[in-house]
């Protein structure tokens, strides 16, 4: 008898167990589902628009503070600046899931988040700078990170005035005219009273094939060993960065990111709930280690993406790097931050709805209509921004000018 009533709890067991498990699976089918639908990346682009604007219009009032309290004006716009880049990484962390592994010395990584860095990054897919954001958050410096961007995106709300806010480099890729600029806004950093990273492509540009063939003629005609994996760095904007940050930034992190089994990443695969798998490989480079004239920092540049391009190649014949990998652990405030706007922000808009259903009225329907026309084109917009296909031409017609 009792062999046959651990027989009966066995399959009871076993029964529950494989129930358990359906039941699961069917929750999370639903959920992949609900992910892919656009009325979602609606509501989600509502929240972030919104929410953004609001934000905007907020750092508008700080300016106030500038002439009064200049390191406070700081501060309060590092928080501000969260709130908005943080409901992307909150994407790629929660909504999608993305695992990102990194792969790097045990003694670096307890320096990460506690000191100033440049952060050397590769151009290569559509949501890399979206990778660097949330290795930025997952050691806590996400809200005063800065970037060396193009002139263009300053002009463009919720980020592009964020980052005017936050004292971005902003250039117009024409070094002649950048330089001084460049310089004055590196200088301002010199006394920011958080500790940042500075991200910056060196590539200048995203790799595509295209790009990659010119870039390497003009490898050939200036006698410059030829990469594989990486446009030829721009060297100019790091030295000048390195010269103008020096004693104030610790360390170089160069920062590979590859993705696994090929995984072609996008925006809209991950607003879809796309699970994608990163590894990043991050070396910290003591500042000491870099030269200081400008000649011989060029050389060392291009040292480096000599053994970053011997770095892909390893990763793509091994699928791994030279470090040991560990997964920094996922904050909550990504989630927080976006659920706090979700909440304050939906319930006025159903409310806002469910007014104009019950008027009846068609005129109110039809420019109920046309708004979610408009807002649909927006999103697709601001997804084709990030698309590889649609970037930036910097890279062709500049390097082929260079090479005449």
């Amino acid at each position: 008898m009792k062999t046959g009533n651990a027989l009966q709890e066995g399959y009871l067991l076993n029964f529950v167990s494989e129930g358990t498990l359906l039941l699961s699976q069917q929750i999370m089918d639903i959920v992949g589902f609900l992910k892919s639908q656009f009325i979602c990346h609606l509501l989600i682009c509502y929240i972030f628009i919104v929410s953004g604007l609001i934000i905007n219009f907020i750092q508008l009032f700080t300016l106030i503070l500038w002439p009064i309290n200049k390191q406070l004006f700081r501060r309060i716009n590092c928080r501000l600046a969260y709130c908005i880049s943080s409901q992307m990484v909150m994407l790629l962390e929660w909504w999608s899931g993305t695992d990102c592994t990194l792969y790097t010395d045990p003694e670096s990584y307890h320096k990460y988040g506690k000191e100033n860095a440049i952060v050397i990054l590769n151009h290569n897919f559509e949501i890399d700078f979206l990778c660097g954001w949330n290795f930025c958050e997952r050691f806590g410096v996400l809200g005063s990170s800065k970037v060396l961007a193009k002139k263009e995106l300053s002009y463009m709300p919720i980020i592009g005035w964020m980052w005017y806010f936050l004292e971005i480099v902003f250039c117009k890729r024409k070094w002649e005219e950048d330089r001084k600029t460049v310089v004055q806004k590196l200088l301002n950093l010199r006394d920011y009273p958080e500790n940042f990273w500075f991200l910056i492509h060196c590539e200048g540009t995203r790799f595509t094939e295209q790009k990659h063939q010119i870039s390497m003629q003009v490898a050939e005609a200036k006698g410059l060993p030829k990469l594989k994996y990486h446009l030829l760095p721009r060297t100019k904007g790091f030295a000048v960065t390195v010269q103008c940050l020096r004693n104030v930034v610790s360390a170089v992190y160069d920062s590979t990111l590859n993705f696994r089994n090929n995984e072609n990443p996008t925006l809209l695969g991950v607003l879809n709930g796309k699970k994608y798998h990163a590894d990043l490989y991050v070396r910290r480079i003591p500042l000491e280690d870099v030269p200081e004239d400008e000649q011989e920092c060029s050389t060392w540049l291009h040292k480096l993406y000599q053994e970053k391009d011997a770095f892909q190649e390893e990763y793509y014949r091994t699928g791994t790097y030279p470090a040991v990998p560990t997964v920094p652990p996922r904050r909550p405030w990504t989630l927080l931050n976006w659920l706090f706007w979700a909440l304050l922000l939906l319930y006025p808009l159903f409310k806002l709805l469910i007014n104009m259903i019950n008027s009846g009225s068609s005129l109110t329907l039809a420019s109920f209509a046309f708004v979610i026309i408009i807002a649909s084109v927006g999103v697709r917009w601001m997804i084709g921004v990030t698309e590889i296909n649609k970037g930036s031409t910097y890279g062709n017609n500049d390097n082929k000018q260079k090479q005449k």
